[in-house]
């Protein structure tokens, strides 16, 4: 039998930048072309070697549920996590990751709304040499406005639609040791406590992506994604 390798898909997200469309479903089971948000990011998890996923349910989780069910037809073990009070992401993952086996080397962890065809294996790789309790994806600072560019003698040389800043941003995919539950919070957000006590000792590693990363944080996103997906401008792992 193959070795088990577990995921984490943080579900719960209410969505309200996006109602109506969520009035009915949670977050991630918004639709692009005709499938759910989380259903890529499945796809994308299986092709990374996962065999199951624990989904964090909270606001409406019954519907993420009733769509997966045990996750056989979707090819995964399907898990689920629900909240009985708001736990905040920190906590639903503490929560969560009981549902993993306390030998399980590594979990793979993500918001899910986020769609991505990263590899995991760099990421891997990484996380492995630095040692850290937590390696976090990171991808480029995009600015929502286009960006101008100018010489010395105040003439605009160019362009950029949405030029690229010189920051780098949390992609909300994560690669944890298992061990880390008993760092997380009851209550609270992972990012306010667990990540700021980890990069204090040096145990939180970045990992820096070039590849395809979207966050559907708006209807603009939503028609932005819908589209590179339907022309095939945006190439993601598919079963």
């Amino acid at each position: 039998m193959s070795e088990r390798f577990f995921a984490l898909t943080i579900a719960g997200g209410r969505g309200e930048r996006l109602r109506p469309l969520t009035d009915n479903r949670p977050k991630p089971m918004i639709e692009i072309n005709g499938k759910p948000i989380i259903s890529y990011q499945i796809d994308w998890m299986i092709a990374q070697g996962v065999t199951d996923v624990v989904f964090l349910c909270g606001y409406m989780g019954e519907v993420i549920q009733e769509f997966f069910g045990d996750g056989s037809e979707h090819g995964i073990r399907a898990h689920y996590s629900f909240e009985e009070t708001p736990l905040g992401r920190g906590g639903a993952l503490k929560q969560g990751l009981s549902s993993v086996p306390e030998g399980a080397a590594k979990v793979l962890v993500a918001n899910g709304d986020i769609i991505t065809n990263q590899p995991l294996k760099p990421i891997a790789e990484l996380h492995a040499r630095s040692g850290a309790m937590g390696t976090m994806m990171l991808v480029p600072y995009l600015s929502q406005y286009g960006v101008v560019e100018s010489n010395d003698k105040h003439i605009v040389t160019r362009f950029i639609e949405k030029g690229r800043l010189p920051f780098w941003i949390n992609a909300g995919v994560y690669l944890f040791d298992r061990k880390i539950e008993s760092l997380l919070p009851d209550v609270g957000d992972h990012e306010t406590t667990t990540f700021q006590d980890l990069a204090s000792q040096g145990r939180l590693a970045a990992y820096h992506s070039e590849m395809a990363w979207t966050s559907i944080e708006s209807p603009k996103d939503l028609s932005d994604i819908t589209e590179q997906i339907r022309s095939g401008r945006l190439k993601l792992v598919s079963r």
